[in-house]
């Protein structure tokens, strides 16, 4: 016997093997709560995502929310964001469209060939903004490896090293996530430059872990290489499930690369009952 009357439709979609449940939520409530999420999450038991995100509707043509598969929140989500702009283009035949973030208003449009580009905004680069928890250089932590901070509507650590295949990223991911210098855990990446304008980049995300891909990290990686006079402000980036273009523009942070659909699918309402 359940308690629900409705179920709760979704789709799986994923941007370079960084994946996501979406649910669209612009004519009903999504029904979520913290235990949902985390139960959605389980890659055994549920469904299995690095974030899950809402659609609602908003003064544009929507507004995401996005949480992490520990059930905590994130501002930003740069593949997500990508993933939803697709599935909207595609229903509206529109060319481009407005999102609204928590991180603020995103922009996304067509880029040919099935890509799409969203600007994720102007990056953050003092140390209140990203945030740190007291004041310093951001171009230099003072940590080991001196990394680069970077806020991206999320915090981000990034360490440029010779080889990032070398890293231990379950280690040093884990351990610099929750540093004492961010007040909200950080993203966590290793970067190696490999040719010019062109990054081989891992990731480790907050209330995640180890993933494929990372939009926003890849928009802060660039950044921050950009800034370390690294690379200019265009440039590849090579991550373990595919590759991003990124533009630092003077009008915000432009990422451009693929999404994939996987399947749709609702959840049982057995399933949502013992989830609370």
């Amino acid at each position: 016997m359940t308690d629900r009357q409705q179920t709760i439709r979704f789709e799986k979609m994923h941007g370079l093997g960084n994946d996501f449940v979406v649910i669209d939520a612009r004519d009903r409530a999504d029904g979520l709560t913290p235990a949902l999420v985390t139960a959605i999450a389980d890659r055994h038991c549920g469904v299995g995502f690095d974030q899950l995100a809402v659609i609602e509707s908003g003064t544009h043509d929507a507004h995401l929310v996005f949480y992490n598969s520990d059930g905590s929140t994130s501002a930003a989500c740069g593949n997500a964001t990508r993933c939803i702009a697709r599935k909207l283009l595609d229903e509206s035949g529109n060319s481009a469209l407005t999102l609204t973030t928590e991180r603020g208003t995103l922009y996304a449009r067509e880029a040919g060939d099935g890509l799409v580009s969203v600007n994720m905004g102007p990056p953050q680069l003092s140390w209140e903004e990203i945030p740190l928890a007291r004041e310093m250089d951001t171009l230099k932590l003072p940590l080991p490896g001196e990394p680069t901070a970077t806020g991206m509507g999320n915090p981000h650590c990034t360490f440029f090293v010779d080889d990032a295949e070398a890293v231990d990223l379950e280690t040093q991911g884990a351990r610099f996530e929750t540093d004492a210098l961010f007040p909200q855990r950080t993203n966590v990446q290793f970067a190696s430059l490999v040719g010019e304008n062109h990054l081989r980049m891992r990731v480790w995300e907050r209330g995640v872990g180890p993933t494929l891909a990372s939009g926003s990290s890849s928009c802060a990686t660039a950044v921050a290489a950009a800034r370390r006079g690294l690379t200019g402000r265009q440039v590849q980036v090579d991550l373990d499930g595919g590759t991003l273009h990124i533009n630092w523009a003077d009008d915000g942070v432009w990422m451009t690369g693929a999404t994939m659909h996987v399947f749709s699918g609702e959840f049982t309402l057995d399933f949502l009952d013992a989830a609370q």
